[in-house]
This record gives C-alpha cells, sequence and structure tokens, in this order.
C-alpha cells in the first residue's frame, strides 16, 4: 500500500502497465468525516512506474465526452480523476449525486465521491480508472457499453426503480430523511414517530383491504357500476368457449385481460374476431400467476385514447394520455432497423428518470403487425407512422403526454369522487376516452380500472408535455415541511452511561408521556429501559429512527465510530462535544439551522445558540451535564 511515511509508490490493486493505482475503498451510508452525505472514500496515486501524461491531455479526452469539464481547472490528476468520477456517477440519468472532495496526504490523494449505491460507485471508479489508463496508452474504452452496464447495476438496485427513485430524489431536494430498511424490503421517510414506510406508492397507512381489492379486476367494476360510473359492458370467463359466447353477446371489438395483473400483461385490446380471440385469449392465460385460477375479463371494447388519472390524497393532481410503441418508416428500413434506431434514442435509454421506455419485441406485436400485413421485414414508406402494438404500455415503449391541463371539471370531480371510496394515499385511474376536455356525461368515456400502486414517471418525465411533480404532491401529504419529518436529535461525540440516564430523566421530568431513545457505545435505552445491542452501531441508531413512537433520540459519535462507520442520519437539532478531535468536529458541520451547539475545551465552554455566541467557563466542581441539561429546553 502507499505509506505516509516514505516517498516510495508501493502498487497494491495497479498493473505493471499502470500509471495509477486506486485502493483503501471505505463505504459510508451517511454522512462521515470525508462528506455530509453518503460516500465512496478511496486513496488515489501515482505509481511512478510508468509516465503520466500532462493533466491538460486528459482534459482534452474526457472534455470530449463531458464538454462541461473542460473550462475548469485542476490542480491535480487526482483532483480531475475525483471530478470526473463524480461526473460518471451520475451514470447519464441525471442521478443528484454532485459531491465530491479530496485531500492530499503526502505521497497518495484520500477521494470522497457521493454514493446512492456503493456497488455502482465502486464500479464508477474502477471504470473511470479503466479510461484514464486508457487515455494514457492513447488506447479506447467501450465507453458506452460500460456506462450500459452500470445503469444496468444501478437499475436493479434498491433505489432503481422509476417510482422509487422519484421519490428518493424529491425526499433528498425537500430536506425529508429517506432509505431503505433491507430487512423489511421498505423504504423509510422521516423519523421516529414521523415517519412513514413504503413500496413505491404504497403506505404503511394505505388499507390492505382496498389495495388488494383494485387488483379483484372484476369485483371492483361491479363495485364502481354501482356507484354509477360508466364502465365497460362485459364479464368474467374460465374458458376459451365462455369468451366466444360472451364476445357474441356483447358484440365486437372486444378487449381481453386477466382479473389478476398489471402494466399491461396479458392484454389485448380492439380483438375482431373469433380468430384474433383465440389467440388474445392465450395471452392472458399465459399471463395469470401459477397459483391463481384462470379468470378473464371480457368487455366491450370502446373507441378513444387511453388516459391514466392519477389522485393522490383524494385529490386529482394528473393525467396523461398513453399511446402505443410506433415507427415512422423511412422508405429503406425494415421495422426491426427501425426499432433498433428507436431505440438507441437518448430519450429510450431505460433508466429511471428517462422518459421513454425501449420497444419490446414480442408475440403481441408480431401479431398485431401481421394483422396489418406486416412483418418485422418490412419496410415502411417513408413518412408513414406504424403503431407496433394495440395496447398503449409505457414498459413496452409505448409514449407519454402529459394531459393534465386538459382535463374538464366533471372528469375531475368523477376522478375524485372514485378516489375517496379508497383509504389509498395514490390511486391510479385507468379510462378510454375520446377527449379529456368533454364531461364523462356526454358518453364514450369509460374507466378500464383502478390501480392502488401508480406509477409517478409518466407524469414527472413525460415523453411529450410539462411535467407534474407528483413525488412532491405524494411527501406533502405526510410532511408540510421538512421540519414535519424530523424528531429532536441530541448527539455527543462522548456520553457515559450514567450521564446518558441522567440525560433521559431530565427530558422525561419534563415530558413524561415521551418516548425517547438513546445509543452509546456501552447501551441501547427505550426510556430507562437497556435494550438489546446490535453488534453494527449504526443498525442501533436505524432501529430506534424505525421506532413509530419516539419522540427523541440521543446518540453518541465518537471519533472511532465516525471513522469506521460514519454517521446514520444528517442533523441534529443539539450537539455537545466534550473536548472533540479534529474529526469529531464534523458534528458541529452537520446541526441544523436554528440548532444549539456546545463545546467544551478543558474548562472553557463555548455556546453557539441561534447565531449567538457565549463563552465562559465552568464553575469549580461544576458539572458539564449541568451545562448541557440547561439547554435542552431550547430544542424539546
Amino acid at each position: 500500500m502507499i505509506q505516509d511515511n516514505t516517498t516510495e509508490a508501493i502498487r497494491v490493486n495497479a498493473r505493471k502497465t499502470d500509471v495509477f493505482d486506486i485502493f483503501n475503498f471505505k463505504n459510508y451510508a451517511g454522512p462521515n468525516p470525508y462528506l455530509d452525505t453518503g460516500a465512496l472514500v478511496f486513496d488515489f496515486a501515482l505509481t511512478d512506474e510508468q509516465e503520466v501524461l500532462a493533466l491538460e491531455d486528459y482534459v482534452k479526452a474526457i472534455s470530449a465526452r463531458y464538454p462541461e469539464l473542460r473550462d475548469e481547472e485542476y490542480s491535480s490528476h487526482a483532483h480531475l480523476f475525483a471530478r470526473t468520477a463524480s461526473e460518471v456517477a451520475k451514470l447519464d440519468m441525471d442521478l443528484h449525486v454532485n459531491r465530491w472532495s479530496i485531500r492530499e496526504h503526502g505521497n497518495h490523494h484520500q477521494i470522497a465521491i457521493q454514493s446512492l449505491y456503493a456497488r455502482t460507485t465502486r464500479g464508477v471508479i474502477y471504470f473511470v480508472w479503466d479510461w484514464f489508463e486508457a487515455i494514457t496508452r492513447d488506447s479506447d474504452v467501450a465507453f458506452e457499453e460500460q456506462l450500459t452496464t452500470l445503469q444496468n447495476r444501478f437499475r436493479s438496485s434498491v433505489y432503481g426503480g422509476p417510482t422509487v427513485y422519484a421519490l428518493l430524489r424529491t425526499a433528498d431536494r425537500k430536506g425529508i430523511p429517506a432509505f431503505y430498511l433491507w430487512e423489511e424490503g421498505l423504504m423509510q421517510y422521516g423519523f421516529g414517530k414521523k415517519h412513514v414506510r413504503g413500496v413505491a406508492t404504497t403506505f404503511d397507512g394505505d388499507s390492505h383491504l382496498d389495495s388488494d381489492f383494485t387488483t379483484r379486476k372484476d369485483d371492483c367494476k361491479a363495485f364502481l357500476k354501482t356507484l354509477g360510473f360508466p364502465v365497460p359492458q362485459g364479464d368474467i370467463i374460465v374458458c376459451e368457449r365462455e369468451a366466444l359466447s360472451v364476445a357474441r353477446e356483447i358484440g365486437y371489438p372486444i378487449a381481453i385481460k386477466p382479473v389478476v395483473g398489471h402494466k399491461g400483461i396479458g392484454v389485448t385490446a380492439d380483438v375482431q374476431g373469433p380468430k384474433e380471440l383465440e389467440a388474445a385469449y392465450g395471452r392472458a392465460l399465459k399471463a395469470i400467476p401459477e397459483d391463481q385460477p384462470t379468470r378473464i375479463i371480457v368487455e366491450k371494447s370502446i373507441k378513444g385514447s387511453d388516459f391514466r388519472l392519477l389522485c393522490v390524497n383524494g385529490r386529482f393532481v394528473a393525467a396523461v394520455e398513453r399511446r402505443p410503441a410506433s415507427i415512422i418508416g423511412d422508405g429503406y428500413s425494415t421495422i426491426d432497423e427501425l426499432i433498433q434506431k428507436e431505440n438507441q434514442k437518448p430519450v429510450r435509454r431505460d433508466t429511471p428518470t428517462s422518459p421513454m421506455s425501449k420497444i419490446q419485441c414480442d408475440e403481441a406485436m408480431e401479431i398485431y403487425l401481421e394483422e396489418q400485413e406486416l412483418s418485422l421485414a418490412s419496410v415502411i414508406e417513408k413518412g408513414k407512422r406504424v403503431f407496433l402494438r394495440k395496447v398503449a404500455n409505457l414498459s413496452a415503449g409505448g409514449v407519454s403526454i402529459d394531459a393534465t391541463p386538459t382535463m374538464h371539471p366533471d372528469n375531475i370531480i368523477l376522478a375524485q369522487d372514485i378516489a375517496q371510496h379508497f383509504r389509498l394515499t395514490c390511486l391510479g385511474i385507468d379510462v378510454i376516452s375520446e377527449n379529456l376536455g368533454k364531461s364523462w356525461k356526454e358518453g364514450n368515456f369509460v374507466i378500464l380500472e383502478i390501480n392502488a400502486a401508480p406509477g409517478v414517471m409518466m407524469h414527472l418525465n413525460p415523453a411529450v408535455g410539462d411535467s407534474v411533480d407528483v413525488p412532491s404532491h405524494i411527501l406533502e401529504t405526510f410532511f408540510s415541511s421538512k421540519d414535519d419529518a424530523r424528531i429532536p436529535i441530541i448527539t455527543f461525540n462522548k456520553v457515559s452511561i450514567h450521564d446518558l440516564q441522567e440525560t433521559i430523566d431530565h427530558i422525561l421530568s419534563q415530558h413524561p408521556d415521551w418516548t425517547i431513545g438513546a445509543v452509546c457505545q456501552d447501551a441501547v435505552f427505550v426510556n430507562r429501559s437497556r435494550k438489546i445491542s446490535n453488534p453494527d452501531y449504526n443498525t442501533n441508531v436505524q432501529s430506534l429512527l424505525r421506532n413509530p413512537k419516539l419522540d427523541l433520540l440521543i446518540v453518541e459519535y465518537s471519533e472511532e465510530i465516525l471513522e469506521r462507520d460514519g454517521m446514520f442520519y444528517y442533523g441534529s437539532n443539539m450537539v455537545v462535544l466534550d473536548n472533540p478531535t479534529e474529526t469529531e468536529m464534523m458534528l458541529s458541520r452537520d446541526i441544523l439551522d436554528g440548532s444549539t451547539l456546545v463545546v467544551k475545551k478543558g474548562d472553557s465552554i463555548m455556546l453557539h445558540r441561534k447565531g449567538l455566541i457565549e463563552e465562559y467557563s465552568l464553575g469549580e466542581d461544576e458539572p458539564f451535564t449541568r451545562v448541557y441539561l440547561k439547554e435542552i429546553g431550547t430544542i424539546v
């Protein structure tokens, strides 16, 4: 490894042909001595085995891919490496990772890069390392291929789903704490008694009965009909013979879909006759999970456009039109070639932030092309548009168009009347209509189904039209401001069990009904009750913040813990430092606005409260506890 007390560079991970070396990786899930956020920290050094190029040569090569880096100034190769890694870490997905830091340590540098998902960030660092080495050797690197691999790695992470990521990013922008609960497979927003947990747009306060009810499309349709809302004529069938019978009764065209399903899987619209019905029935049957009975909806297919209406907390917030995937002919390319070209467009990067997914080729597409007397090998005349499927499935390459401004007041009331019958934070209502600007009372408007866990990206980042900030609407349902997501937190750099218990007792004397969580290196408490301690320090902190009854948290973060694990949370309402080390002073860095800082150095006390600074000395035999216990009243 690279030793601080020598000028000789010793190779750790570098190959004999490498100019640079990367080593000593440390991952922090939260604030740490290097950044005030989760970060991947590593050492960077020159090997001195090969001749390094001039700094401007690397800048020239890198700025060809990232022009914004061209006009910035860099003090060293390490500085450029850190800046490049920070930019690549966004993965061309506009991820909210833009913080980094660098420290010089003799013959190597310590770099910290903001990180959402350590496995992806580490892959980014190794990729940038390969890129720098390739520049040195004047060779190429498979940039787009490697970037795609990293994008897919992030997409497979717990934060990679479009809806989860949109909520995470919005929470970060609003200052609302958010983190993943690995054992539960849930996201948590907020702390203690202020927190909510959920999966995408489903939350712990939602009715699981209502959520389950929306998946039973037949029962839900009957319920909507009972309320007087417009639903298509049809029935539930269990075999193909019954499907043919219902189709004859209601008349073609019809739509066929499984009772249990999502994302348009197994759905076929505009079925024109018995032959198409046979294929559509097979697709619906195939989409039914093995543990579910055969129950398929056959209903009248209504002409019009496919719309999703979204309600949050019982109120209408957005509408989007969904159109099936299509291509436009150029007179010489086949449909298959046109799809490949379309899928190369940046808007179809198929990432959590891209407005469109890649067009998927499947049996349903091929059947629909056959109905148009086409195939993937067909050449389409220039300027002619060919739709590739009947169903406007966005996950298969469909196009989203914002329709929120066009909503007729009657249609807004309709959506809200439906939503208010369900104890669900978010409700998606799928309808067919010729024009949302016309009242549903005028006819040719039907409700296809409702969804308890609607996605948000079609509204937040539509392919056409303005963005509707649905994630903000969702989070504002729970938190009117960032303060509503937090409970008071007191952070010490050192505190004994005796002083910790004294602090708990002091607060309980003023707030006897409170639940107080406390953790130090030696114990975990909830009020006066000592609890089982997890070997992983930050797991204890998380478990307390996960407690839905917790009113206040007290935590000790010593230099040892800060260097080894970092902090779990950002922001303290009160920080108490007892002869702090340089590393422990970072606790004052992460203090919230309007909070209290108490620092003891020897017998000297510095008190910083709401912009005012007071300095004095401890009296003879005056305990330090007396100082900070008196100040606790300013934050609780």
